[in-house]
């Protein structure tokens, strides 16, 4: 079933309180997403009142605005990748801030990559925890493979959606390929959820696409392991040191 214009705008539910202050950002990633799809499926015969998407956007920046102050709240040591991604996010508040001012298609291009910008500014405040070894630092989950940790971040950056033809189910990502059996795992274990028709056309003149997206679930595991090496990859080792070079001394 197709949704009318405006409640393809409506605000979603909050985040459950237990989830961190990096799967908050990852399941606001989702929300970027979410609001650039509803806007990229309308057409010229479903146009939204302005007051849908308008405040759709003012939601997006309040909640960022909130998730920044989570993470300030965990009083993590000062470092240059924590100042980027603070300030990252905070551009990206100030830009959802000014889509609420602006026609439809200038609201589009003020959130065009926020959800690639609040998914990196995760993973450096995620690195950032870990690498000062902080008590807020979660311990990856054991249960994700390499494949579906890749797979999450793909979600996560909404760069994946689903479609059905002839019986059969297909997946396409913008970027690293997700295979569909790892999407199915992630699936039957709560970590995704499935929006029908949510995502604009592959083509002109297709149909909508389903959108796959993280659940509350998904984004604290994912929060667990973003910004690490994929899991069961060995470190790389640093080169060894060239050898001394001999030096000789000649004789007077």
């Amino acid at each position: 079933m197709t949704l009318p214009p405006d409640a393809l705008f409506e605000v979603p539910a909050p985040p459950p309180p237990g989830l961190s202050p990096v799967g908050r950002l990852l399941d606001l990633a989702g929300e970027y997403t979410r609001h650039n799809d509803a806007i990229d499926v309308l057409d010229s015969l479903s146009v939204p009142d302005p007051g849908a998407y308008t405040g759709s956007a003012r939601h997006l920046a309040a909640e960022t605005t909130a998730a920044i102050t989570a993470v300030l709240d965990l009083r993590l040591f000062d470092h240059a990748n924590l100042t980027a991604a603070l300030t990252r996010l905070r551009q990206v508040a100030y830009l959802a801030d000014a889509a609420s001012r602006h026609d439809l298609l200038t609201s589009r291009e003020l959130t065009a990559f926020a959800p690639e910008a609040v998914v990196d500014s995760a993973a450096r405040i995620a690195a950032h925890m870990r690498r000062r070894r902080s008590g807020h630092a979660p311990r990856p989950d054991d249960r994700l493979d390499a494949a579906q940790q890749t797979a999450l971040h793909e979600i996560a950056l909404g760069h994946v959606v689903r479609t059905s033809s002839q019986g059969r189910d297909y997946v396409h990502s913008t970027g690293i390929r997700v295979p569909i059996g790892t999407l199915r795992s992630l699936e039957a274990s709560g970590l995704t959820d499935r929006a029908p028709k949510s995502a604009p056309p592959a083509y002109v003149g297709g149909g909508r696409q389903d959108r796959i997206r993280l659940s509350h679930a998904g984004a604290a595991a994912l929060a667990t392991s973003i910004g690490l090496p994929p899991a069961g990859s060995t470190p790389s080792q640093p080169p060894a040191p060239a050898p001394a070079k001999a030096t000789t001394r000649k004789r007077p």
